[in-house]
């Protein structure tokens, strides 16, 4: 028996055996780690600086209210007054009870207690609207309310 030698001196071919574990990986991983926006601002919404902040604790039973002045697309249509945005619906102060009442219905019975309502209102925005907004929801029992914020600067 005689072996030979190849002389076309070519590498062997690459093994393509774990090329979709390692792209389920790669999915998995972006699957995990990338956080979808839930709606799309129609108003902007720069949050006031505050130094006593405490995170929440379960996003998920956190209902947004967004207040702020639209963005220059919108303005034609809703004006340079601050406006409500409910989701990604510009609302009125009257729409936030059938808001609340329909987050509600989304939840579990026992979740409802727990749930929170986060009022991310831009700095330039009037106190009055802001107060009818929790007279609104002092109508339908939304009583845990809190007040997105930046982290600030200490000041002594």
């Amino acid at each position: 028996m005689k072996f030979r030698k190849k002389k076309d001196g070519s590498p062997p071919p690459i093994s393509t055996a774990s090329l979709p574990d390692i792209v389920f990986m790669l999915l998995f991983f972006f699957m995990v780690s990338t956080t979808m926006r839930e709606t799309d601002l129609k108003i902007k919404v720069k949050v006031p600086e505050a130094t006593e902040i405490k995170k929440l604790e379960k996003k998920s039973l956190v209902s947004y209210i967004n207040v702020g002045i639209p963005l220059e697309q919108f303005r034609e249509i809703y004006g340079t007054e601050p406006r409500i945005q409910l989701n990604d619906k510009l609302s009125n102060v009257s729409d936030i009870s059938s808001f609340i009442e329909a987050e509600r219905k989304q939840r579990d019975e026992n979740e409802v207690p727990m749930m929170t309502t986060s009022m991310k209102v831009d700095e330039d925005a009037k106190m009055g609207i802001v107060t009818d907004i929790k007279q609104e929801l002092r109508k339908v029992q939304a009583l845990k309310i809190n007040y997105s914020t930046r982290k600030g600067i200490k000041r002594e």
